[in-house]
């Protein structure tokens, strides 16, 4: 069996809708988790997907904010939804297939300033981390499980355009940078997109729409990360395709977001 998955920020599913049927189009996609659809359930446009081949659709989303929904040319059953985030937000859900659980997440990106007292958006973040965490430490490695989404942090120096700068503000701060790697170990995840591009080569899967040329000013961000566990990675067969399709950042009223690949058999 051979599974490319993508996972895309697609900030509005109807207001992106043209650009994510162009990349379906363009692109092999057997599974495409998305992120922030801002829609309600009966607003989601199922029938642009279906069109495309894509019928098992499974959506959780919330009335103009938040919201998570993945598509698939292959049969799927749904898991409950991870219960991670304190305010019930419409931010995770998960699917088993051949034996494979995928998590896709909209992880909160945490307010203005890092301090979990005076902010109780990123305390809310960091709960969210430690609640996922304690459930990847109680489930163990073993169990087949792949984690998608825009999780909010770049969690390495070459993931931001500066890491002195960064430092400083929401997204890089050192208590973020410390909470992605008790999730990296939590999981003992593999991050196919550091082997395909390795340090000290910087990638980035998210540029602000402040900047008039986000090519020019290059000030990006890698926070959208597939993750794979031990034993996910004991059934892929050969090496693992990871690919950031920045190139759709480029196109009409773009997400800030660009879509990231991986592709792999098992």
């Amino acid at each position: 069996m051979r599974l490319s998955l993508v996972s895309w920020n697609v900030n509005s599913v109807r207001l992106r809708l043209p650009q994510i049927e162009q990349f379906l189009r363009d692109t092999d996609v057997d599974i495409l988790c998305m992120q922030e659809i801002k829609c309600q359930e009966h607003e989601f446009p199922r029938e642009a997907f279906e069109a495309l081949g894509y019928s098992h659709i499974h959506i959780a989303g919330q009335k103009g904010w938040h919201g998570v929904a993945l598509v698939s040319k292959l049969p799927f059953e749904t898991l409950p939804a991870p219960a991670f985030c304190r305010r019930g937000e419409a931010r995770a859900q998960g699917i088993r297939i051949d034996g494979i659980d995928i998590w896709n997440f909209y992880i909160p990106a945490g307010g203005d300033f890092p301090d979990r007292e005076g902010n109780d958006k990123f305390d809310h973040k960091l709960t969210f981390y430690e609640r996922l965490i304690e459930d990847l430490e109680r489930r163990g490695p073993d169990k087949p499980l792949l984690i998608c989404g825009d999780l909010n942090i770049a969690p390495g120096e070459f993931d931001v355009w500066s890491h002195r700068q960064m430092l400083r503000v929401v997204s890089h701060t050192p208590v973020e940078i410390e909470t992605f790697g008790k999730l990296m170990e939590a999981g003992a995840f593999h991050d196919p997109f550091r082997v395909a591009y390795p340090d000290p080569q910087k990638i980035f899967t998210w540029w602000s729409y402040r900047a008039a040329d986000f090519r020019k000013s290059n000030r990006g961000l890698r926070l959208d990360h597939i993750l794979l566990n031990p034993g996910l990675m004991a059934k892929v067969r050969g090496d693992i395709t990871a690919r950031i399709h920045d190139t759709v950042r480029e196109w009409e009223r773009p997400s800030d977001h660009a879509p990231i690949q991986t592709i792999f058999e098992l």
